[in-house]
């Protein structure tokens, strides 16, 4: 074998190497936990979001979360309508989202623990009351 047929043997290989990993990227960004999909959607809407933002700090209706070993209370300043997300930052497949209604005189929403596994957590609350719209969003160490 002469120094030009290694060449491009070499050259060959190189370009073998580069392809695959090109290939393993994309498929790799199908299943990222880091990336939304509905990226350019949540910027277009940025002003509403903090707008709601600024509603829930204007009104000091910031929600009082408590943990406990079965049930995680999320209390409200008043009823409304609400829209939970809870997103895992390790693994985009444990993400739930629930919405509903507050409960009781107190104005609590209640979530089952069972389906939510230890560690880190980010959790946005998005919910209507008297004609406003509210966003809070915090980390959560369970």
């Amino acid at each position: 074998m002469n120094w030009g047929s290694k060449v491009l043997l070499g050259m060959g290989c190189f370009m073998l190497f580069i392809i695959s990993m090109v290939v393993y990227m994309f498929a790799k960004h199908s299943g990222d936990a880091l990336i939304e999909e509905d990226y350019y959607e949540k910027g277009i809407t940025f002003n509403a979001t903090y707008n709601a933002e600024q509603n829930m700090l204007n009104d000091d209706a910031q929600p009082e979360i408590s943990v406990s070993e079965k049930q995680l209370v999320i209390s409200l300043k008043d009823s409304a309508t609400y829209h939970l997300i809870f997103m895992r930052p390790s693994n985009k497949a444990e993400d739930l989202k629930l919405e509903g209604k507050t409960i009781g005189p107190d104005h609590l929403i209640l979530v089952d623990r069972l389906h939510l596994q230890k560690g880190l957590w980010f959790l946005q609350i998005r919910w209507h009351n008297k004609g406003k719209d509210f966003f809070y969003k915090t980390n959560l160490k369970l």
